[in-house]
């Protein structure tokens, strides 16, 4: 495949969530029934609200956002070819959000812009979005869909691309880094854990690592699609 951009003007990324606060019982009365109510259809008769509230960082209404990861190519047509990533992480999700919102509106702000996930037409993209308003921030413009033409919206989506048009498929993204050949980014913790690493371990750090093992493998995944070299390690850097 051949997505006809300029992989300088894309911005991978890769966002961890974890529940607003540690346990079910710190929700008032009222978001208790709430939750209960919206995860009734996904939760077995023996499982109760409270058992299942670990999982509450998948929704935008019931988690928070502890690491946001960023990466960008540059000297993409050169020898000196290379993948920059960064992270805006930590207990304040205000300032995670600022900071993201930021980073787009000072060097991802025009229209050859793009911005890619794994799956983040479904999660990332959204679930920032929603977090943003529900913290007051003013959406910005890679992020407000609102009366745009679904060409006008600068979103790509590595899982959306590798459906090939089967929208009922899903494909995780260490299973596509398997079978492409691509260095897997689950080698220290997986998606279940993150909410353990953050509320026992109080290792966001960690999570900022994990997050930006994610970022490189969606990198890595464009350019396995349009059968480019993969960035070597050595020309991954940290900023």
């Amino acid at each position: 495949m051949s997505t006809t951009l300029n992989f300088e003007n894309i911005l991978c990324l890769d966002i961890e969530t974890v529940p607003e606060v540690e346990n079910f019982s710190e929700l008032s009365e009222e978001k208790q029934e709430l939750f209960s109510q919206k995860t009734a259809y996904q939760r077995k008769e023996e499982v109760t609200s409270s058992d299942f509230y670990e999982r509450a960082g998948i929704w935008a209404e019931f988690g928070k956002i502890v690491c946001i990861s960023v990466g960008y190519f540059v000297n993409f047509n050169s020898k000196n070819r290379a993948f920059r990533v960064t992270s805006f992480y930590g207990d304040d999700e205000t300032v995670i959000l600022k900071d993201f919102k930021k980073l787009l509106e000072n060097h991802f702000n025009k229209p050859e812009h793009v911005l890619c996930a794994h799956n983040g037409k479904e999660f990332d993209f959204p679930y920032i979005a929603r977090r943003m308003i529900i913290n007051q921030i003013a959406l910005p413009e890679k992020l407000n869909l609102f009366g745009k033409k679904p060409w006008e919206i600068a979103h790509m989506d590595t899982l959306e691309l590798w459906k090939f048009g089967d929208y009922k498929h899903y494909t995780s993204l260490k299973l596509l880094t398997l079978i492409l050949n691509i260095p897997s980014p689950k080698d220290d913790i997986s998606g279940s854990e993150v909410c353990g690493v953050y509320y026992k371990e109080k290792d966001v750090a960690r999570i900022a690592i994990y997050c930006e093992k994610d970022t490189v493998a969606v990198a890595q995944l464009l350019l396995r699609f349009n059968n480019e070299p993969l960035i070597d390690e050595l020309n991954i850097v940290h900023v």
